[in-house]
């Protein structure tokens, strides 16, 4: 005989969070017979919407396939009790990815608006005190030249120690998620090898390919697809920027190819983020619900390029106030790497895990 324990506090969390009331679920089966991207053996969400009614977490915590959930919204359309299920799905993601993160308060802290001025203040802090202890505090004299208000050495040190920092504790989250879809499955026999399954997974995310499976929120696949890719060409245009304050010059020209695709990737980022926000405000028949981290993500990602392609502008044209304007982009920097793992970014490398082992196991 076996027992269900609620948890009554997880129950709470996803009805704030995802604004559902989850036990109006009829199991119907609708959400799940509209889903073109759910494998017909053990399909989802109809069991996930039981095991959230139920309260079932630490179940919830190692299904794999809360992660193959696009968040399309046929399922949310075409729900006769209108309990969307796929804002519960994305709320059992940014529950998924906030309890395997370490530190764990942190995550917490992502999740609420009075947190904020601390989440704003600490890099703030940070930055100041590098900038107080390197003596370039001030606002130099002469021609705009970044470097001299933040040298390109503690830069590049700083954002090495960021970057590691972050993904320290990411990896720490990573593997005991890994460990607990292993857990969670130990009934089932794997039938693909692991590394053509990894393979398989990172080209169904290079082309969004699942994003335009689905019907209702075609949008989505525009502004995802934008933004994922730009943001990747912004990090490889940072690698080599760090490369050129090391072996080329530097500031770069502004027809410098590397400079270019910073501005094109930088235009795309834009675009996307506006898409993406003007969606979630003004189209209200296929607008999924969006919490306040969804809306710190994006706001602060919308931000940081705007910001950059300000400071960008204002080096050329050598305003008077560029490095205030740089300072509260490196803020913003800061933010959007620091949180990676407490934030959507850290959706990629879940989902890109959790649809591996789903193909580790022959479901997908």
């Amino acid at each position: 005989m076996s027992f269900i324990e609620p948890d009554i506090d997880f129950i709470n969390h996803l009805k704030r969070d995802c604004g559902s009331a989850l036990t109006t679920c009829m199991q119907c089966g609708s959400c799940t017979a509209v889903c073109d991207l759910s494998p017909l053996n053990n399909p989802f969400p109809r069991k996930e919407m039981i095991w959230a009614s139920w309260g079932l977490k630490e179940k919830l915590l190692g299904d794999p396939d809360i992660w193959l959930c696009h968040q399309c919204g046929d399922c949310s359309a075409t729900c006769p009790r209108d309990i969307r299920p796929g804002d519960v799905m994305a709320s059992l993601r940014n529950y998924c990815y906030q309890h395997y993160a370490r530190p764990r308060f942190l995550g917490k802290i992502m999740q609420k608006p009075t947190f904020l001025p601390l989440i704003i203040g600490f890099p703030v802090m940070v930055i100041s005190v590098i900038l107080i202890l390197a003596g370039t505090f001030k606002i130099p004299d002469g021609p705009v030249i970044y470097s001299k208000f933040f040298p390109h050495g503690l830069l590049n040190i700083s954002f090495a120690l960021l970057l590691l920092i972050s993904f320290s504790g990411f990896v720490i989250g990573l593997k005991q998620y890994w460990k607990n879809l292993k857990h969670s499955t130990t009934e089932v026999k794997h039938k693909e090898t692991l590394l053509p399954g990894f393979f398989s997974v990172l080209l169904e995310i290079l082309t969004h390919k699942n994003f335009r499976i689905c019907t209702t929120n075609r949008y989505r696949f525009l502004a995802h697809f934008m933004i994922f890719w730009s943001f990747t060409l912004l990090l490889v245009v940072t690698f080599f920027a760090i490369l050129a304050t090391l072996f080329f010059e530097y500031p770069m020209g502004f027809w410098n190819p590397v400079k270019i695709l910073g501005n094109i990737s930088g235009l795309f980022l834009l675009i996307g983020c506006s898409i993406m926000i003007w969606q979630r405000i003004f189209n209200s028949e296929q607008r999924s619900n969006s919490n306040y981290s969804d809306w710190l993500f994006i706001i602060s990602l919308f931000l940081l390029t705007i910001s950059g392609i300000i400071v960008e502008i204002a080096r050329f044209q050598n305003w008077s106030y560029a490095y205030h304007l740089y300072f509260i982009h490196l803020v913003l920097v800061w933010m959007v790497i620091l949180y990676i793992p407490y934030t959507k970014f850290a959706h990629f490398i879940y989902r890109a895990i959790a649809m591996t082992y789903s193909k580790y196991l022959g479901r997908i």
